[in-house]
């Protein structure tokens, strides 16, 4: 008699966060019609990691557009990249896109993002949601490598348990391979709306352990998060997970 073992699905290892940043004015208009009748028919169908397509609420620059797409490897961004920038429906939409006298976007930045080894993997909600959710995108810079890898041991230890109780459920948490203020931990926290958020925060920063939790890490490695950037967004309608 033999048996079979099903050998477990390969995790999602990189991401990549594209931010456009836009004016107002057909900018705005022209990229939501270049990623949901353009670029992400033809990106669903050459990859099926994880894709979050967001707009921004509240953000240093605005009107600005996030993508975040999910990879295994980074060969299999190569791949995906090179046949979706090869694919005649790609090129045809990337035309349409730049075509108008006025450029598409004033500029845009990629950052390559690294999940941690205790980072989830993202899934669409089942039932969808009703309307798109809040994300909150947050990059905590560390002063040095090790006070990196410390906060990194105390979003995998305690921190991760206390917000889950207070209902604060990232569903990525990664360090910044290529992109700007190295080191970091930059993470993606889902709400439902903002009165979600307000009250998940107010609940967090009042929790006695997460006050124990803190002031412990400060006395055993100083300031381990000297700067702290929060992007809030909402997903769009087309986005395939929302």
């Amino acid at each position: 008699m033999t048996t079979t073992t099903t050998a477990a699905p390969e995790r999602t290892r990189y991401y990549t966060l594209q931010q456009f940043f836009l004016k107002q004015g057909s900018q705005v208009m022209r990229i939501h019609e270049f990623w949901s009748k353009g670029c992400l028919p033809v990106l669903t169908k050459l990859h099926q990691g994880p894709i979050i397509v967001l707009e921004s609420l509240v953000a240093p620059h605005m009107p600005q557009v996030a993508v975040i797409t999910g990879y295994r490897s980074l060969a299999e961004i190569e791949k995906v990249q090179s046949t979706l920038h090869a694919h005649p429906d790609f090129q045809k939409a990337l035309a349409e896109w730049e075509r108008d006298p006025e450029q598409p976007y004033e500029h845009y930045s990629t950052s390559l993002l690294e999940a941690t080894d205790y980072s989830p993997e993202i899934k669409p909600l089942d039932p969808p949601p009703k309307s798109p959710r809040i994300f909150e995108l947050r990059t905590y810079h560390s002063p040095t490598l090790r006070q990196l890898r410390a906060l990194h041991e105390r979003f995998a230890g305690p921190e991760i348990k206390i917000f889950h109780r207070v209902g604060v459920h990232p569903i990525l948490y990664t360090s910044t391979v290529y992109g700007a203020n190295q080191p970091n931990l930059t993470y993606l926290i889902p709400f439902e709306n903002l009165a979600a958020r307000e009250k998940a925060w107010a609940a967090f920063g009042a929790d006695p352990e997460w006050i124990k939790v803190r002031q412990q890490s400060i006395e055993r490695h100083g300031q381990i998060s000297s700067i702290i950037q929060i992007w809030l967004y909402r997903a769009t309608a087309y986005s395939p997970i929302r």
